[in-house]
Formats: structure tokens, sequence, C-alpha cells
């Protein structure tokens, strides 16, 4: 898989994964989960997904549900995306799920005490 077609299905599936996590499953542990990223393997056989949510032990909680659905998850995926492979799932906590923002703030901050001198 190439880099931007890896791009476009990570994407894709991060955002498929959130509406299906917010709006269609019911387990409380997943109260409040945000999808942060999907990084696709290069044979794209295998996802990881990192989710975004505060507490470590609600984290633990809800990785666990989640690789308790993923079967679930994946055949949601196959029926709303056209992929001849859906990759298997894995999950993880998200350390730092606002870290784009963060970098984005302090390039800013950067860029204007650069302009003053």
């Amino acid at each position: 898989m190439d880099e931007r077609r890896t791009a476009r299905v990570s994407e894709a599936i991060r955002e498929e994964l959130t509406e299906i996590i917010s709006f269609e499953m019911a387990d409380p542990r997943l109260a409040g989960v945000g999808v942060s990223s999907v990084e696709i393997s290069s044979d794209g056989r295998h996802a990881h997904v990192k989710i975004a949510l505060e507490g470590e032990k609600e984290v633990r909680q809800a990785v666990q549900a989640l690789d308790h659905a993923s079967g679930f998850l994946r055949h949601e995926l196959a029926s709303r995306l056209d992929l001849r492979l859906v990759p298997e799932l894995r999950f993880s906590g998200d350390r730092f799920p606002n870290a784009d923002e963060r970098i984005a703030l302090l390039l800013k901050r950067a860029e204007k005490k650069r302009g003053r001198q």
C-alpha cells in the first residue's frame, strides 16, 4: 500500500470507528472515547488504533471493551468501507491525544517571537 492510500484508509477507518463507538455501541466503558489516530501496517493487515480518554483506569477498561468487540468493529468496517482486506484491530491509549494541537500552538508562538526580533 502506498503512503497516500495508507493515510486515506487510516483516516477513513478512524472516522468510521469514531462513529460506531460513539453512536452504535452501548457499552458504558466506552462513554467519551475518542479515536485519536489509526496507523496501518505496510501490508494493510494490522491497524493500531489509539484512543483518547481521561484516566488510566478508564483507558484500560475501554481498551478491554474494544478488544472484546474487535470482531464486531471489523464487520462494521467491512460493510461501510470498500476495502479488500479489513485490518486486524489493536487498541491502546493515546498518551498525548492533543499533541498535534500543542505542537501547532508552540510553532505559532515561536513564529511570533521570531517576527518580533
